[in-house]
């Protein structure tokens, strides 16, 4: 009989016939209470709208409101084929070195000298391109520089398509980092790239030529206003080609920037402004 009464409880809690309530509420206080759950969302996401769109009127589509002021931008190397910054050949194995200059290939196809005439302008070397703003008034879109693949002449690719890897002195391309707004010069002196082997190889690296000479990121290609609002910027590059670097065995290369306002390094990031490669060359004769 317990069971059975326990049984009627529950019936009569989920709907009582007497008092017309569902789960112990008539139909008017269920109204009222999912009334007020209405009402209390609408609120919440009215509330969330508004903080967002005052949050949005605050920020600059072609610039960030706050960033990182990065003291020192990083640096990468082209053809990377993958995360382990090594580029290993042999020299008789065309398919090992076939992706390196693919790689370069269609890196250095937004750079062809037709291509960059018709999106980019001549510029005054060795003074930073600015193009400020007039106050509210943005000047946008800005203009950008031509850096013409011919700049870098025996790493371009033009007269060597094989950038010299089918004879064992393979060029590397290095770039910078974007940062929006950096000057990095002092006193009208570009900064320029140096590459040496580490300790242990010291003796195995041989001589390198830079395109373009003494390896300079030239001042016109700054400062950068962001992908928004320069839109057709080309970064500079520097092209560094081994001519006799020893063969058959690894030789651990580091590259780095050079300039009075950029500090190499730092405690936060070690590998600041400057960039480590392994390349070998394996040649059996």
């Amino acid at each position: 009989m317990a069971k059975d009464g326990e049984k009627g409880e529950w019936k009569e809690f989920i709907w009582n016939p007497r008092t017309r309530e569902f789960l112990g509420r008539t139909g008017s206080s269920w109204g009222l209470i999912l009334l007020f759950y209405l009402v209390f969302y609408i609120f919440l996401a009215g509330l969330f709208a508004l903080t967002m769109y005052v949050m949005l009127q605050t920020l600059d589509d072609h610039k960030p409101t706050w960033q990182d002021r990065l003291a020192t931008p990083g640096m990468v190397i082209r053809p990377k084929a993958d995360d382990t910054f090594e580029i290993i050949y042999d020299l008789e194995k065309t398919e090992t070195w076939d992706m390196y200059t693919e790689a370069l290939n269609k890196f250095l196809d937004p750079y062809n000298n037709s291509v960059q005439a018709q999106k980019n302008d001549e510029c005054v070397p060795d003074q930073y391109f600015k193009q400020e703003d007039s106050g509210e008034v943005k000047n946008n879109p800005k203009r950008s520089c031509q850096f013409n693949r011919t700049i870098l002449e025996d790493c371009s690719g033009l007269n060597d398509p094989l950038y010299g890897y089918q004879h064992g002195k393979p060029c590397i391309i290095i770039k910078l980092n974007r940062v929006i707004g950096m000057l990095p010069g002092k006193s009208g002196v570009a900064p320029y790239v140096t590459c040496g082997a580490k300790k242990e190889d010291s003796e195995k690296i041989g001589e390198l030529v830079y395109f373009p000479p003494n390896g300079t990121f030239n001042l016109m290609y700054y400062p950068y206003y962001g992908k928004k609002a320069q839109v057709n910027y080309s970064q500079p590059l520097v092209a560094i080609k081994f001519l006799n670097i020893t063969q058959n065995e690894d030789v651990n290369v580091e590259c780095k920037i050079n300039a009075e306002n950029i500090p190499i390094a730092s405690e936060r990031d070690k590998f600041a402004g400057r960039v480590s490669f392994k390349l070998r060359i394996n040649n059996k004769n």
